[in-house]
């Protein structure tokens, strides 16, 4: 379902080039839940944007359902993201002015999918907001706006959602009810999951785990 195939990122340093990823390779099944950890550094947020074809390598290729991202033009990754992935991202990204429904609305809109209340409205319902729908994020607790957050990147039933460090602004508690979330949507829709995290109690709950340590993969291990 993905592949990655020696996957290289370097950026110019000095007189030379800095590698940040060096040659990562793995493929991943539709439906499992895989996290990426490794110390800050490691490489782990540029590898996810590879993967979600949200940057380019510089070598390597990625491919998403038998479909190479890396040679498409960043409209047609736009439009394959619209259609297969959904991202979560740390900071939650969602738009101020708009409601907490609204913002699960936007992905759909996009689309011009005239399901897009309901779907919305179903999806709040599924991440135990409905109560909520009419608030602005900046009522919402970090709790509560992740959860917005995960709403939104299911709204287009992704075949595969990333998500980089889900709990990093989240208390212990939280978290763990994130992590709950996400491996309900998981079982519940059958999307492949692949997070990165510092949290080795979170990486532990996942199927697989791929350790990073200086750009390069050091173990690759199934639970």
């Amino acid at each position: 379902m993905l592949i990655a195939t020696d996957l290289t990122k370097e950026y110019p340093s000095g007189n030379g080039q800095l590698a940040v990823l060096k040659s990562v390779s793995f493929s991943v099944p539709q439906g499992a839940f895989v996290a990426i950890v490794g110390p800050s550094g490691s490489g782990k947020t540029t590898l996810l944007g590879l993967l979600a074809g949200l940057d380019t390598p510089s070598r390597g290729t990625v491919s998403i359902d038998g479909v190479d991202i890396t040679l498409m033009t960043e409209d047609q990754r736009a439009l394959l993201r619209g259609e297969k992935v959904g991202f979560i991202f740390q900071s939650f990204q969602l738009i101020p002015t708009l409601t907490a429904l609204e913002n699960v609305q936007v992905p759909l809109e996009l689309r011009g999918d005239p399901t897009a209340v309901p779907r919305a409205t179903e999806l709040m319902e599924r991440v135990g907001l409905a109560d909520r729908a009419d608030h602005f994020p900046a009522q919402l607790s970090g709790g509560e706006q992740q959860r917005v957050a995960i709403a939104r990147a299911f709204s287009n039933a992704p075949r595969i959602l990333f998500a980089d460090e889900p709990t990093g602004n989240l208390d212990g508690a939280t978290g763990n009810k994130i992590v709950e979330l996400l491996e309900a949507l998981n079982r519940e829709s059958g999307s492949t999951i692949v997070l990165v995290t510092h949290d080795t109690t979170l990486a532990e709950r996942a199927s697989r785990i791929i350790r990073l340590k200086d750009g390069a993969v050091i173990e690759d291990r199934a639970r």
